[in-house]
């Protein structure tokens, strides 16, 4: 027979960092207990065995782990992409809500946004590998200032890219759902953007209406020496045609934070792809998103235990 748990949630594959951040929001052992290392489903299922909530980092919980659980009521993921990591289909038919944490990082993903463009644009990562192998030259694409960035997307992180790309005095086209009053953007269908753009960038969800928007033909539509910057989702994009268009030439060069495998395989040709600009999709994080992360987790955690009387 499982005992009962001390505490109220189980994060199943926390790290020291989340630890250190839990107990800095106020958590102690009775709200969360932190097991660590990436667990399997088996794992996982052991893990959580009669904990009400489970705290989702980055591993999954699927209907076995729930069904696996009696005591289950609730599932709380770190994060906006619970769909990734949580079976939302079978939380929903065992009635167990799946709560997200929104807008924690957007200034981070906003600032790795431009420090990908910043990173291509001026050639730095190539500069920098050429002299530590003992060369000295460079080729930087050009200037930023008056050059046009087209987001495709306004919600809050292209929002926040907006305003940083205005104040470098950059032309800022945007591409939305909905019209959206933000000073200095100004809103073209996603033909016009993908043809005027030198640089284009897309900040949305990914959702199946979103699945695919900017596609092989899409990306075709961009003009020659356009760059493309991905810290969304990849899935938003065809990614093999990044690359054949960054080894083509027709792209002038690419910062992407965001694959459609995660870990990127070793042997993945992106890694040798031209011009690119690679991160291991770390554009949300910074220690105050972190805080931020962390500290509504923490929020959200003692609001339900109250309301669950628990």
């Amino acid at each position: 027979m499982t005992s009962t748990p001390a505490s109220f949630a189980v994060i199943a594959d926390s790290s020291d960092l989340l630890v250190k951040a839990f107990a800095a929001a106020g958590a102690d052992e009775t709200l969360v207990t932190h097991f660590h290392g990436q667990p399997d489903e088996e794992t996982m299922i052991a893990r959580t065995a009669g904990y009400p909530v489970i705290v989702v980092n980055d591993s999954c919980v699927t209907a076995r782990v729930m069904d696996a659980n009696p005591a289950l009521r609730q599932i709380l993921f770190l994060g906006t992409g619970a769909a990734n990591f949580v079976d939302l289909d079978a939380a929903a038919q065992r009635g167990i809500p799946v709560h997200t944490i929104k807008g924690y990082g957007d200034r981070a993903v906003a600032e790795h946004t431009i420090a990908l463009l910043f990173a291509v644009w001026r050639d730095i990562p190539a500069q920098d590998a050429t002299i530590r192998s003992g060369g000295w030259h460079g080729a930087p694409i050009g200037e930023l200032l008056g050059k046009t960035i087209g987001l495709v997307g306004l919600g809050a992180i292209g929002q926040e890219v907006a305003r940083i790309a205005s104040a470098l005095g950059m032309t800022v086209i945007a591409w939305a759902r909905r019209p959206i009053d933000l000073p200095g953007v100004k809103q073209v269908d996603l033909d016009t953007l993908l043809a005027r753009a030198d640089i284009v960038s897309p900040h949305l969800a990914f959702t199946p209406e979103t699945a695919g928007i900017l596609d092989a033909a899409k990306l075709r539509s961009m003009k020659r020496g356009a760059v493309f910057i991905n810290t969304a989702r990849a899935e938003l994009t065809d990614e093999a045609e990044i690359l054949a268009m960054l080894e083509d030439g027709h792209l002038a060069g690419a910062g992407l934070d965001v694959f459609l495998r995660e870990p990127l395989p070793v042997d993945h040709p992106m890694r040798r792809a031209p011009r690119a600009v690679l991160t291991a999709h770390t554009g949300w994080y910074s220690p105050e998103a972190v805080t931020r992360l962390v500290g509504r987790g923490v929020e959200i955690l003692k609001a339900e235990r109250a309301a669950l009387g628990l």
